[in-house]
């Protein structure tokens, strides 16, 4: 792996003059002090309103996220945002949830790169820049705002939050040309299909089933080990049967190997259930040692050769008129990494009188957590070690000048070597779903969570109420997980 050395010397050279370094080693002194009060993870610095989140003290998470009244100013404004809206439509107040929502959406959308934030990424670490969220967090901004609206009854909403998704869906193809990477999103092209029936409009409903089955069968399956649930085939069937497309119906109940059979009373209504299993995975930090290896005329190589990887940087005067780089032999740079939560249960049955069904898993975030990351790890390479390479860079020039402020400005660079560890961290690990057909009138359904060795190892009680010809929604969260990395 090797990268352009003109562009890092002309990086280094628009940062750093050497006449200047010495003023600008004292506002790094300053900043020392801000990066070690830093030095944890953001899952550690939200420790307390984590642990309640995860108990399921939602109240007390709550006043946690609202106690922290700096939380809506630092760079880290987005994830307090989600955090609040997610809290919030748990605890049922849906308005006040899609206000954290919206103002989440507005701030992803409205982002422009801080030239300065992104300078001082470089002398310190990718944590001093405004946290802009990851593409599928973006997307789940739109699955809770819709989420919202229909426990509001609000489907005219719901779908402008799925006119949102398609922008973000069509804006990550674009972005994303390759198709060995997670570009597209069958869970949320199925969720349209489901708000879109639910309001009446079978067609966009048949169309975004369509979406979401070609998504699982080309990219989830491949990507996740994930296959299209069969929930979603018989709404596919059966939305393409009421707008009479008879070569649909034809065409799907060859391939799925079923013969569609409309058995629905016309009396029934619809329940639509949602199990949100788990909690997400949360990002850590892992590093790589680099030897330092001098070369002739000041060129540089950064090289670990146990994972092939050499980095040629051109120091210039610095490298050559000095013997000091060449005494340093080992440098550390740093990467994030997620670390999986595992759910206590596998997934859920729902039953309602002697009608039992299996929830089944429509949406893996934890996989796709992982997948976006390894998506762009090469790219989280280059920066990393190109502010790895101006850390060094800087501090032979000020060596040049005072030998113990730069060794001082050493330790400094060693110290700020940090990699962003901030994510959605209140998402669950997976969601699971189905749909039943119940006569209309209250019902009381009893939630099977089913642990690893597939016995009941929790029963909750669900109260639905089913009107006729009309879809109900429930959405249920199930957060106990084991701590980050424990299996």
């Amino acid at each position: 792996m090797r990268f352009s050395e003109k562009r890092n010397d002309s990086l280094l050279r628009s940062l750093y003059n050497p006449q200047k370094m010495i003023r600008k080693t004292l506002l790094l002194f300053l900043l020392l002090s801000v990066t070690l009060t830093g030095c944890r993870t953001y899952y550690q610095r939200q420790q307390q309103f984590n642990d309640y989140f995860r108990g399921g003290q939602l109240e007390q998470a709550a006043d946690v996220l609202a106690g922290d009244r700096k939380g809506a100013k630092r760079r880290t404004r987005l994830l307090h945002l989600m955090n609040m809206g997610t809290v919030h439509h748990m605890m049922g107040n849906y308005a006040k949830s899609n206000a954290f929502f919206e103002d989440a959406y507005l701030l992803g959308e409205d982002y422009l790169r801080n030239p300065a934030d992104q300078a001082l990424a470089l002398i310190t670490n990718p944590k001093m820049t405004e946290y802009r969220g990851e593409d599928f967090e973006l997307l789940m901004i739109h699955y809770y705002k819709a989420m919202n609206f229909i426990q509001m009854r609000n489907y005219d909403a719901a779908l402008v939050e799925c006119r949102r998704l398609n922008i973000r869906l069509n804006a990550l193809a674009d972005k994303y040309p390759s198709d060995n990477r997670y570009k597209r999103d069958a869970f949320i092209q199925n969720l349209m299909g489901i708000i879109y029936e639910a309001s009446g409009d079978y067609n966009n409903a048949f169309i975004a089933y369509r979406n979401a089955y070609n998504i699982y069968q080309e990219d989830y399956t491949k990507l996740f080990g994930l296959g299209a649930p069969q929930q979603l085939k018989t709404d596919l069937l059966r939305t393409a049967h009421r707008m009479g497309f008879r070569d649909q119906v034809e065409h799907f109940e060859k391939e799925f190997n079923i013969t569609y059979q409309p058995n629905r009373s016309s009396s029934n209504g619809d329940l639509v259930f949602f199990l949100n299993n788990g909690l997400g995975p949360v990002k850590h930090e892992w590093s790589i040692n680099f030897t330092v290896v001098r070369g002739s005329g000041g060129r540089v190589d950064f090289v670990n050769e146990e994972m092939g990887l050499a980095f040629p940087f051109y120091m210039g005067d610095s490298g050559s008129s000095t013997g000091q780089l060449g005494d340093l032999r080992i440098v550390r740079v740093a990467f994030p990494k997620y670390l999986e939560r595992v759910p206590f249960y596998t997934g859920g049955r729902l039953r309602a009188g002697n009608n039992t069904v299996t929830l089944e898993k429509a949406q893996d975030v934890n996989a796709i957590a992982f997948q976006s990351l390894q998506d762009r790890m090469m790219r989280e390479m280059g920066t990393a070690l190109l502010r790895l390479a101006i850390k060094q860079a800087s501090e032979q020039l000020v060596r040049r000048e005072n030998e113990n402020i730069g060794a001082i400005l050493g330790i400094l660079n060693t110290v700020t070597e940090q990699a962003d560890t901030r994510n959605w961290q209140t998402l669950p690990h997976s969601i699971h779903y189905t749909r039943m057909s119940l006569p209309q009138g209250s019902h009381n359904l009893t939630l099977e969570l089913v642990l690893p060795n597939n016995h009941t190892g929790k029963s909750v009680n669900i109260a639905a109420d089913i009107r006729s010809g009309q879809t109900t929604f429930i959405n249920f969260f199930a957060t106990e997980s084991r701590r980050p990395g424990q299996r």
